[in-house]
């Protein structure tokens, strides 16, 4: 067999490899390159979202032309994406004319977000028409227009003219929405008359930076009264009910906002503007902008207060990124326009640092309790403490993720590894942090850093980008010490466990035991999941579906994955109780535990030789340590 099939198929592929050598295929891209020069006159962009019921945005531009070649490019490089995540699929029925008369186009066959068409003698304006396509289920994509709301990310329904930085390049925006609807977003307006808005000119890049929210149902907030540069809280929602708020919820965001100011010293907008959906049916969102944010959650964010501490951090962690990502960014972030890759070798300080001071802002205003802090450090460090990829895959290398993988599912994602950057991270800095306060007898600290590195050139929007080397000098000013090694070790490292000195060095320590903290239960019931992670290794939805299998833990070794799912326990239909009941039980008990698994069309049994008992994270005082962690997660003054 094996001798018939090193001659056989060889033989019969030589005419197709003769064929394929005779195919000429396109060596480059014929995309202009970049120049730094102004775009002669203003782009006018008209979009109408108007029509709810399919969800389709429409848009008009008009675009000040010579003859000649004209390339057109529709942006692939997205920030905050981190990645090539262009909705390229979703761009329809693209036509462009020149007084009048249709001008054809051809796609570029190696850059396909590219189109090239010839401007004729005479046309000094060609027009252009085509259409996005919001999705219309989640499996096309995140939902970004409802009856009841919608979201305009002008990367979508944008395109512009290639050869230029996309800071000169001035457009004109104007949008039609909604009769009655009203909005929020960081753009300025010109004018507005009924439901159509003329907003300011401005450059592409700040355009693409300003997303807007809008909706049937609308409520604006001050988060700082009377401040001159004023932060702005802009609620859509399903319904009526959904944007009441108390105040002593509004509070602790207005905290949020004046310990931002505090650790800062400095800010970076004109006006911020939290753009904030709660929804059931827009797609939920966290992405950071410079003078706004798009976040989006399920409606109960205020109406069920009380269960919702485990996902508060998402407001304070997007305003970070006003100073952290947007106006200071990795030298990789600078880019000319929005088709030249990003260079992420940095996100572990533009997300990880902004991931620590999320939490860090969070418990300094009370949106979080700190109890609630530490139960979620405790889930955080749990998680990425029984990471087993860690063998093989070190945690800079997932700065790549974003391109990689672009946040598609993944079947063994404890072995793969996602975007660890971000938590993991996060107790990188946190280990910064506390190696400062040790060194420094308690008088200085990574606050130290964010007021240097991130509060200079108060007012400004230009973005300073900065460098692996520029991190560690301006660490060395708050602190000297060998700080490019110290971060190295943690970043390129191969040791198992996540590193977690930092969390000991503020006085506590990771342990488990068989009684889930509110933290925890709010997790499960946020994710429609029951966690046995620490214990049989693995996740499982209210259904028996299996959500997650920890690499070489209990259910991987019994031969479990996570397309399966529980269909009994011990001859007992499957429910999250039911299995937890029999792992308390075989804790007293030789006898595994069965379990009936359907797995496509087929059942088997399997048997869990575990007799752990239940095992959920928790921190614990280490006796006679400064609790440094208190004195992080302490209000400034």
């Amino acid at each position: 067999m094996t001798a018939q099939l090193s001659y056989r198929p060889l033989h019969r592929l030589l005419p197709i490899v003769a064929l394929l050598a005779s195919i000429v295929l396109p060596a480059r891209a014929d995309v202009p390159p970049v120049l730094d020069q102004p775009y002669p006159g203003t782009i006018v962009l008209k979009v109408d979202a108007t029509n709810l019921s399919q969800q389709i945005f429409r848009m008009q531009m008009s675009i000040p032309v010579k003859p000649g070649p004209l390339t057109m490019l529709y942006p692939q490089w997205l920030p905050g994406n981190h990645g090539p995540s262009g909705p390229l699929t979703q761009l329809a029925g693209l036509k462009f004319s020149g007084n009048g008369k249709p001008i054809g186009w051809v796609r570029d066959p190696v850059q396909v977000h590219a189109f090239h068409l010839t401007v004729p003698a005479g046309v000094s304006t060609v027009e252009a028409e085509y259409q996005f396509l919001s999705p219309l289920d989640t499996a096309q994509g995140r939902i970004t227009m409802t009856n009841d709301i919608l979201g305009v990310q002008w990367p979508s329904v944008t395109l512009y003219p290639a050869g230029y930085s996309s800071r000169r390049i001035t457009v004109q925006p104007s949008l039609i929405l909604p009769e009655g609807w009203q909005y929020g977003s960081a753009l300025e307006t010109a004018a507005r008359s009924g439901n159509e808005i003329v907003f300011k000119p401005l450059d592409l890049e700040t355009l693409i930076d300003s997303p807007l929210f809008a909706g049937r149902h609308f409520k604006r907030i001050d988060l700082d009264p009377g401040a001159k540069v004023p932060v702005f809280l802009n609620i859509v929602a399903d319904n009526l009910e959904s944007l009441e708020a108390k105040p002593e919820q509004i509070e602790p965001h207005r905290a949020m906002v004046r310990q931002a100011a505090k650790l800062f010293g400095s800010h970076h907008y004109n006006h911020y503007d939290f753009l904030f959906a709660l929804s059931d049916d827009f797609g939920g969102i966290g992405r950071e902008h410079h003078q706004s944010s798009e976040n989006g959650v399920k409606p109960g964010y205020f109406t069920e207060w009380a269960k919702g501490e485990a996902g508060r951090d998402l407001l304070a962690h997007e305003y970070v990124h006003s100073w952290d990502g947007k106006f200071r960014r990795p030298a990789g972030q600078d880019v000319p326009n929005f088709n030249v890759p990003l260079k992420n070798e940095l996100l572990w300080v533009y997300e990880g640092q902004t991931q620590y001071w999320g939490k860090v802002l969070s418990a300094r205003s009370g949106l979080i309790s700190e109890t609630g802090t530490r139960d979620g450090i405790a889930a955080a460090a749990a998680f990425y403490d029984n990471v087993q990829g860690r063998s093989w895959r070190a945690v800079q290398d997932t700065v790549n993720d974003p391109i990689i993988n672009m946040r598609r599912p993944q079947g063994w994602s404890n072995w793969q590894r996602s975007e660890d950057y971000y938590v993991e991270g996060m107790f990188i800095w946190l280990d910064v942090d506390t190696k400062i306060r040790e060194m420094s007898n308690e008088t200085r600290s990574l606050d130290d850093f964010a007021r240097a590195f991130y509060g200079v050139n108060n007012g400004s929007f230009v973005p300073v980008f900065y460098t692996f080397e520029d991190v560690v000098a301006a660490l060395n000013r708050v602190q000297p010490f060998d700080w490019a090694p110290f971060l190295r070790s943690r970043l390129d490292g191969h040791a198992s466990g996540a590193p977690l000195d930092g969390l000991a060095r503020a006085g506590w320590k990771l342990v488990y035991n068989d009684t889930p903290s509110d933290y925890s239960k709010s997790v499960d019931e946020q994710r429609k999941s029951t966690d046995f992670s620490y214990s049989l290794g693995m996740a499982v939805k209210l259904d028996g579906g299996v959500a997650a299998v920890q690499w070489d833990g209990v259910a991987f070794r019994a031969g479990l994955a996570g397309n399966s799912t529980i269909v009994a326990v011990n001859n007992r239909a499957y429910k999250g109780e039911v299995l937890k009941a029999a792992v308390k039980a075989a804790k007293e008990s030789k006898a595994p535990i069965a379990l009936l698994v359907k797995q496509g069309a087929n059942y088997r049994t399997i048997a869990l030789d575990y007799h752990g008992g239940l095992r959920y994270p928790h921190l614990e005082r280490i006796p006679a340590s400064r609790d440094r962690l208190a004195t992080i997660l302490k209000p400034l003054k």
